[in-house]
């Protein structure tokens, strides 16, 4: 398992913090909050590490989950 600095932790928690504001409120459980935690994580291990970058892989995946959750 990839070991993230405690910057880039706080970077990835604030980016998911960001991207569940563009959830639609009745949209935001657990579950998608989880599930777009990963998209970010994937991200960071991958490489990416600023702030936009992350939100934006986030943000990118809303639409895909919510069309298998509704």
């Amino acid at each position: 398992m990839p070991s993230h600095s405690p910057e880039l932790i706080q970077i990835m928690r604030a980016a998911l913090d960001e991207v569940m504001t563009k959830v639609p409120v009745e949209h935001a459980t657990p579950g998608i909050k989880a599930a777009l935690a990963e998209y970010i994580l994937k991200a960071a291990a991958e490489g990416e590490t600023d702030y936009e970058s992350l939100v934006a892989a986030g943000a990118d995946q809303i639409r895909t989950l919510l069309s298998v959750v509704t």
